[in-house]
C-alpha cells in the first residue's frame, strides 16, 4: 500500500482535538505514526496511539507533520468527505431487482453509486453481496475485528442466487460465509423478495440454512422488491399484492414462532410493507427483539410509534390552541393509515387542532413506490397546491431530505419549497416524538438539523432504507 489515500477533511467539530490543531476543511490527512490510511477504519486503529505523528496536506500544497500527545481514546473530531479515503468498492453485479438501475434519469449523482463494499457495511449497515471479497478482505476483517456486517443474501440455493445477480461469483454464498465466520464475524442477513422467484420453497430453504447459521447470523431480514417505472430490465419481476403478502407473512410466522420457542427471540423479520398489503398491523415492540435492523426498514413503524406513545406518556400537560390550527402532514401512501391513526388522537386531546393527512402519489418513480424517502419536491408541490381550505403549517418526512442537507431528491431545496407556500410554515419531521410535539405544540415546534452527518450512502437495497413515515 504505497500509494496515499489522503482523508478530505470535511468539517472540525467545535472543541475538538482537530480544532486544537488548527486543522480545516480541505486539509487532507496522508499518514498517522507512519502508515498510509484506506479509510477511517485504518485512521481509527492508527489514532489509538497516544503519542501521534500526522502527514498533513494544507490546501495550498503544503506539507506538515504535526506530532502530538493524546489521550488513549480521545477522538480526533472531524468529518471526511468519505469514510473511505481509496474510493467506494462499487457493484459489479447485474441484480435483477437493482433499485439503483431503477433511478430516474438526470438524478442526483450520488443516488447513482453501486456500492458493494464491506466496510461500508461495518461502519454504516450497508448491506454487501460478497461477490468482490477476497482473502485479503477476509484477513482484514479479522485482523481488526470487524463485525457485524450486513449481507445481502437473497438465497441460498447457488444456482439461482447466481441468475438473480447475474454473477457466477453470486454462486459461493455459503462459502463466504463460511469465511465470514472463520474471520470471527457475525452478520446480519437480508433477502428482498420477488414473487414467483425466490419466494415459496425457495424462501423456506433460506431461511432454514440462515436459521443454522446461528449464532453467527444474528438476524434475517426479508423486504418486497421495489419496482420503479424506470426499471428497463427485461427480466420480468413482479410485486406481492395483499393475497401474496398474506401468504409471505404467514409462511414466515411458522418460523418465526419456533425459533421463539427456541430461544425467546424472533430473529426473523418482515419488512413494514408486508403487513400495509396484507392489511394487517405491524407486530408489537417485543417481535422485534430490540430493532436490530431498523436502519433496514424493519420495525420503522412500531418505532415511530412507539415515539410517540412516549412522547405523550412523558409530556405532562398540553395546551390547546387558542385559535384554530390547521395542518397539513405530507406522506407516503403506505403509511398514511398510521399517521391518520395517530393525528386522530392528537385531535381528540388538543382543542382547535385540524390535521389533515396528505398521501402523496410518488408520480416521478411511479406509484408502486409509497415509501415517504423516497418521495420528490415536485410531487409534494403538486399534491398540496391541488388542495383548497386553510392551512397554517405542513409536516413533511425528513427522510425526503438528504442526510446533511436541506435538499430533496429532485435537487429542489426545502427553501425553494417554502417559497411556494409562503403563507404556511414548512417543518420536518423524523420521529415519532417530533410527530407528537409538531401536532400538539406547533407554535413552537422547529426541527433543527444542523450538525447531522453529511455521509450520503446509495445501496442496491437503498430503498428499503428510507423511513416509512
Amino acid at each position: 500500500m504505497s500509494k496515499y489515500y489522503p482523508g478530505i477533511v470535511l468539517r472540525v467539530y467545535p472543541g475538538s482535538l482537530a480544532e486544537e490543531l488548527e486543522l480545516v476543511p480541505g486539509d487532507k490527512i496522508l499518514e498517522i505514526n507512519g502508515q498510509k490510511l484506506r479509510d477511517i477504519i485504518d485512521l481509527s486503529f492508527a489514532m489509538a496511539d497516544e503519542e501521534i505523528d500526522m502527514l498533513v496536506e494544507h490546501k495550498d500544497g503544503e506539507q506538515e507533520m504535526i506530532s502530538f500527545e493524546k489521550d488513549i481514546d480521545e477522538e480526533l473530531g472531524v468529518e471526511f468527505q468519505s469514510a473511505v479515503f481509496d474510493g467506494i468498492r462499487n457493484c459489479a453485479n447485474h441484480c435483477y431487482f437493482c433499485f439503483v438501475d431503477m433511478i430516474a434519469p438526470h438524478m442526483r449523482q450520488s443516488l447513482s453509486i453501486k456500492d458493494d463494499d464491506y466496510r461500508l457495511s461495518f461502519l454504516y449497515g450497508n448491506f454487501v453481496t460478497m461477490t468482490n471479497m477476497g482473502p485479503n478482505d477476509f484477513k482484514r476483517i479479522k485482523q481488526f475485528h470487524l463485525s457485524p456486517l450486513f449481507v445481502s443474501v437473497q438465497c441460498m440455493n447457488p444456482q439461482l442466487r447466481a441468475e438473480m445477480l447475474r454473477c457466477p461469483g453470486a454462486a459461493r454464498i455459503a462459502e463466504q460465509l463460511d469465511n465470514l465466520e472463520a474471520a470471527g464475524a457475525d452478520y446480519h442477513t437480508q433477502v428482498v423478495l420477488c414473487a414467483g422467484l425466490n419466494d415459496g420453497k425457495e424462501l423456506e430453504r433460506t431461511i432454514r440454512e440462515i436459521v443454522a447459521r446461528r449464532p453467527h447470523a444474528l438476524s434475517l431480514a426479508i423486504v418486497p422488491v421495489g419496482i420503479t417505472k424506470y426499471r428497463t430490465d427485461p427480466f420480468p419481476l413482479h410485486q406481492f399484492d395483499a393475497e401474496g403478502a398474506a401468504r409471505v407473512i404467514d409462511e414466515v410466522e411458522k418460523w418465526q414462532k419456533k425459533i421463539q420457542a427456541e430461544e425467546g427471540r424472533t430473529f426473523i423479520y418482515l419488512g413494514d410493507e408486508f403487513y400495509f398489503l396484507a392489511g394487517r398491523p405491524v407486530p408489537p415492540t417485543e417481535f422485534y427483539d430490540g430493532f436490530p435492523q431498523l436502519d433496514n426498514g424493519i420495525g420503522l413503524t412500531r418505532s415511530f410509534i412507539n415515539d410517540w406513545q412516549q412522547e405523550a406518556e412523558e409530556t405532562e400537560t398540553v395546551s390547546a390552541y387558542a385559535t384554530p390550527v390547521h395542518l397539513d402532514v405530507v406522506t407516503g401512501t403506505a403509511v398514511a393509515p398510521v399517521m391518520r391513526e395517530l393525528a386522530e388522537k392528537a385531535e381528540q386531546q388538543v382543542k382547535n387542532l385540524h390535521v389533515r393527512i396528505v398521501p402523496v402519489e410518488n408520480l416521478h418513480f411511479g406509484t408502486t413506490v409509497n415509501v415517504s424517502g423516497l418521495l420528490t419536491a415536485h410531487d409534494i408541490m403538486e399534491k398540496l397546491q391541488g388542495l383548497e381550505g386553510p392551512r397554517d403549517g405542513i409536516l413533511i418526512p425528513e427522510p425526503a431530505l438528504r442526510s446533511g442537507e436541506d435538499i430533496f431528491l429532485d435537487d429542489v431545496s426545502l427553501e425553494e419549497v417554502r417559497a411556494e407556500f409562503p403563507q404556511s410554515r414548512i417543518e420536518p419531521v423524523q420521529t415519532g416524538k417530533d410527530y407528537y410535539r409538531a401536532l400538539t405544540d406547533w407554535l413552537h415546534y422547529q426541527k433543527r438539523r444542523a450538525g447531522e452527518t453529511a455521509y450520503m450512502w446509495q445501496s442496491n437495497a437503498g430503498y428499503t432504507k428510507n423511513i416509512q413515515y
